[in-house]
């Protein structure tokens, strides 16, 4: 079975290209799929708020309520909720494993964080929700560091698809990075009015 449909087909119902290989098939058909995809007419203004918050929680595949506890800590943070809201989710180790270079999906990330293959300050952590701080080295285990896939990161494999952002210090040869500091919301690279985001828990 090809694993990438049901990615695709994800892909085309939220308007983003979720993976690499969604890439070409959303380009050809950018409508969402069935046979009244390309019909449909402008929905409601809860159901615009509702794909933008699905939208933002697909390019970080997390939960509902992974997604609410990410709302209610942004909340209180105090400036701009939805920016908040970014830089809490982009803060997420298996967010920046894949804005490093290390990983070519997020799926792929988070399966590296969960089978034990990385480690942060030199222990290992599996939560793919834990945060990094700033000053945080993350880096592959040595134990890990043969493995196909991180063969593949160390030869710039993974790292073609976009600029790494300059909140991250990357070193590809030693399979490791460093969080510099807080992400700004222009420089974190996911599709998402997060204004509407807001709005969507606010009401």
């Amino acid at each position: 079975m090809n694993q990438s449909r049901p990615k695709v087909k994800k892909s085309r119902a939220l308007g983003i290209a979720l993976t690499p290989k969604a890439v070409k098939y959303f380009e050809a058909r950018p409508y969402p799929p069935g046979e009244h995809g390309r019909g449909r007419k402008q929905s409601s203004d809860y159901k615009v708020r509702l794909l933008e918050k699905q939208r933002l929680r697909a390019q970080y595949d997390i939960s509902e309520t992974q997604m609410r506890r990410a709302y209610d800590r942004a909340s209180k943070a105090g400036g701009k909720t939805g920016e908040a809201l970014i830089v809490e989710l982009e803060r997420r180790l298996d967010a920046l494993v894949l804005r490093s270079g290390l990983a070519r999906t997020v799926y792929q990330s988070r399966q590296m964080v969960v089978h034990g293959h990385i480690e942060v300050n030199g222990r290992k952590v599996d939560r793919p929700s834990f945060r990094v701080r700033p000053d945080d080295v993350v880096a592959v285990r040595e134990r890990s560091r043969d493995k196909t896939p991180f063969q593949v990161a160390r030869a710039g494999g993974w790292a073609g698809a976009g600029e790494t952002p300059r909140y991250l210090q990357v070193n590809l040869d030693a399979l490791a990075f460093r969080l510099d500091r807080a992400p700004n919301r222009r420089e974190v690279p996911v599709i998402c009015d997060e204004q509407l985001v807001v709005e969507y828990y606010a009401r």
